[in-house]
């Protein structure tokens, strides 16, 4: 099977980029903004990506529909993806791209498959493609995902692990356990140094003992404010795949609560594209450290604040 339009919903931060590479790599690119902010249709036409009226229509036009929403929409996406399905008769291949947990792809797989849809289970790593950098990569795994390599273009890499539904997706887990996890223990670590009036002290230190980390840090924590929001999700996520595994939950509950924190600070009004808060980490660390830290359900339930 020739591949030669692919779907792509939605054009959000990752998913427009993906659009342009593979636009700009020959593919023709389309989505539907139907239930969009206006942000994702700026966005989509950014990336040069026709829009249609409907799912149904994309369903029908494409050879590969891409999921890329965040991870609290994916269900609803894929019930919406299977009904269009049923409503067109179309087998494009479905790609699960969201960061879900294995059992929940598998959930999704059988809902598309019931549809009479092909399913591909994928998962995301790295930061939003730009060509000519070949440094994001999508991971697929099922038996038709060696079909989806054909969209390797500069800027993204698509590389087949396997015939199991849910590897893609796990490997996914394990890696964003570490980054964004990490990112979550730096973010409240130093807000934690901030208030008890210890940055200079600690920041000499990490400078000393940790200067490689600390300089990862230095990027990673003040990339993270705008898509803090969608995160919450993703760690809820991996805890949910750890936990399915016999591992503790709790280490990425904690992660979820201090992103749900950062997303109800000022910096929850920034956009990657248009920063103007918290643009360095003294300021993100700053921001946060001053801002008065609520009680999320989750952390509530266990008797402890968020972040």
């Amino acid at each position: 099977m020739t591949l030669k339009t692919v779907g792509i919903v939605s054009t959000g931060d990752m998913g427009h980029a993906i659009a342009r590479v593979l636009r700009a790599g020959g593919f023709r690119t389309v989505t539907c903004l139907q239930g969009r902010s206006a942000r994702t249709a700026r966005l989509a036409e950014a990336a040069g990506c026709e829009t249609l009226p409907d799912l149904a229509t994309l369903v029908a036009v494409s050879d590969v529909v891409l999921s890329v929403v965040p991870p609290a929409s994916a269900r609803e996406l894929a019930a919406q993806m299977a009904a269009a399905l049923e409503q067109t008769g179309a087998q494009p291949l479905f790609v699960e791209c969201n960061a879900i947990a294995p059992q929940t792809v598998r959930e999704i797989s059988e809902l598309v498959s019931a549809a009479g849809g092909r399913f591909v289970d994928g998962g995301i790593i790295g930061l939003p493609p730009r060509a000519p950098s070949t440094r994001t990569r999508l991971y697929v795994s099922g038996p038709e995902a060696e079909a989806v390599t054909a969209l390797s273009v500069p800027g993204l890499t698509v590389q087949a692990i396997g015939p199991a539904i849910g590897h893609a997706s796990g490997l996914k887990m394990c890696y964003a356990a570490l980054t964004k996890g990490l990112c979550a223990l730096a973010t409240e670590l130093l807000v934690a140094g901030a208030r008890m009036g210890l940055s200079d002290a600690l920041r000499a230190e990490l400078e000393r003992s940790q200067g490689d980390l600390l300089a990862w840090i230095e990027g990673a924590v003040p990339r993270m404010p705008p898509k803090a929001y969608r995160w919450v999700g993703e760690m809820e996520e991996i805890a949910a795949t750890f936990a399915h595994v016999g591992l503790t939950p709790r280490i990425l509950e904690g992660a979820a609560d201090l992103y749900r924190f950062v997303g109800e600070t000022p910096l929850r009004e920034e956009t990657p594209e248009q920063r103007q808060r918290g643009q360095t980490l003294e300021e993100v660390v700053a921001i946060l450290a001053s801002t008065q830290a609520s009680v999320s359900p989750n952390a509530a339930a266990r008797g402890r604040p968020a972040g």
